[in-house]
């Protein structure tokens, strides 16, 4: 049971979190809604994503500290996929029965520490109670006008990466490191982008239908002690899906990134492996327990 009342809360996260500049921020913690001025010249992107209890952590394999570092991870990891940089982020919190007070410092612990080092103010929230612990992260980042990367502008002939191993186990992979300074790296060259939580299968099958192709995979890099079934129907990898043309080839070696084939004309969303058809299957949280 927590000990602390809302407004006590409240006041400890300000505390701690105020911590973290961020000059276009000029309302936060405090106000009814947080105030940020955008820069001339840039586009801001945003994304929201949820965190739920014995959906996207469990409490026997994730601590408090893992479990706030994934609430902003996974929403940072969309920044990511955009090339743009984070600038804030809203939290929406809602505690459980079980939780107590050291387990909420462990959670503000493993989230501000992500966020400081991607420099995101955390703007502002709610807290509230609910039967499982569930998290709403809302991230807002930047990127100059006219510059943020989409599923759909892949062309044919382009060659598709990926920025690391596939196949990270759900209950091994507890501290997912997002991509920020890849995506930024990266916004110049690729035509399209995504980030890759649902399995290799279904995103590149969500990006092949977007750009109206089909993809050839010439082979799957894969995590040691993982298997290309969990690499390509896995998910939860939290890496980048881009295509570039290419021209691009030798300035991606640069970033580490790693081919795995070529967008080429075909039934949109269609791929295959060596020649063989791959299932667009990964996860999908209403087909999956």
């Amino acid at each position: 049971m927590i000990r602390r009342s809302e407004d006590q809360l409240v006041k400890h996260i300000k505390t701690r979190a105020g911590t973290i500049a961020q000059p276009q921020l000029v309302a936060g913690i405090g106000d009814d809604c947080a105030v940020f001025r955008p820069a001339k010249g840039e586009d801001l992107v945003f994304t929201t994503d949820f965190l739920i209890e014995d959906v996207h952590f469990t409490r026997s394999t994730h601590t408090a500290s893992d479990i706030g570092h994934k609430a902003l991870a996974r929403g940072l990891s969309d920044i990511a996929a955009m090339g743009a940089e984070p600038r804030f982020t809203l939290l929406s919190l809602a505690l459980a029965p079980w939780v107590e007070d050291p387990w909420v410092d462990g959670f503000f612990r493993g989230f501000l520490a992500l966020a400081r080092k991607w420099n995101t103010a955390l703007a502002g929230g709610d807290l509230s109670h609910t039967d499982k612990v569930t998290a709403d992260v809302v991230v807002c980042g930047a990127v100059p006008r006219g510059k943020a990367l989409r599923r759909n502008g892949a062309k044919a002939g382009d060659g598709i990466y990926v920025s690391g191993r596939l196949g990270k186990p759900w209950n091994r992979h507890l501290r997912p490191e997002p991509r920020v300074n890849i995506g930024i790296a990266i916004r110049d060259i690729a035509s399209a982008a995504m980030d890759l939580t649902d399995g290799l299968a279904l995103d590149l099958h969500r990006m092949c239908a977007a750009s109206g192709l089909a993809a050839d995979l010439e082979h799957i890099p894969v995590l040691r002690g993982s298997t290309v079934e969990q690499a390509l129907y896995g998910g939860e990898d939290y890496e980048l899906l881009l295509t570039a043309p290419e021209p691009a080839t030798e300035r991606l070696r640069q970033t580490r990134m790693l081919r795995i084939g070529t967008m080429v004309k075909g039934r949109p969303g269609e791929i295959h492996l060596e020649g063989s058809r791959i299932e667009p299957r990964g996860y999908d949280h209403f087909r999956q327990k």
